[in-house]
């Protein structure tokens, strides 16, 4: 038997509460301003935040090229911790393969924890873990950690530029 995969892990210390990493990541107005990767816009966002609900969204790469996601919610403690399913998907939210990579697993399970500092700030911790997935899958996933902490980065520095600007007003 192979052995097990290993998750993703980011980790990050953003300098905001908890109480607001945690809405900017809870309504899709907010999540439109700093969500996706460096040089990408969003197009969609779209959230029913309920276990069993989705986070549908769209983003324009800087080459022009439109992407779609969406998340099925599956656990939300509000303020500290939520669980998702993070897949690709077409225009109507249907799942599909990776645009660029087909043999990205098609669904993977994203644990994302907002833990408070004691000087104010929110440790964020997210980890990915594919679901479902062929060897295949699991390989193309454990071979593109570089590409995912470089995407996850990029996001991260986003989210850390939208929660400075909103402290400021």
């Amino acid at each position: 038997m192979a052995p097990a995969l290993e998750p993703f892990i980011i980790f990050r210390i953003l300098d905001a509460p908890r109480e607001l990493v945690w809405a900017a990541f809870t309504d899709p107005a907010r999540m439109k301003d700093w969500w996706g990767p460096k040089g990408f816009t969003v197009l969609k966002s779209a959230m029913d935040l309920r276990v069993g609900g989705t986070y549908f969204y769209g983003m324009r790469s800087p080459d022009g090229k439109a992407m779609w996601g969406k998340f099925v919610y599956r656990e939300i403690q509000p303020i500290s911790k939520m669980v998702w399913v993070n897949s690709f998907s077409d225009e109507t939210g249907g799942i599909t393969r990776h645009p660029f990579a087909p043999d990205w697993p098609l669904q993977l399970l994203t644990t994302l924890t907002l833990a408070k500092t004691a000087a104010g700030k929110t440790e964020l911790t997210l980890v990915w873990i594919p679901m479902d997935a062929t060897e295949s899958e699991m390989a193309t996933f454990d071979a593109g950690r570089d590409s995912m902490t470089g995407g996850w980065t990029g996001t991260f520095e986003g989210l850390e530029a939208y929660l400075a600007q909103v402290k400021k007003s």
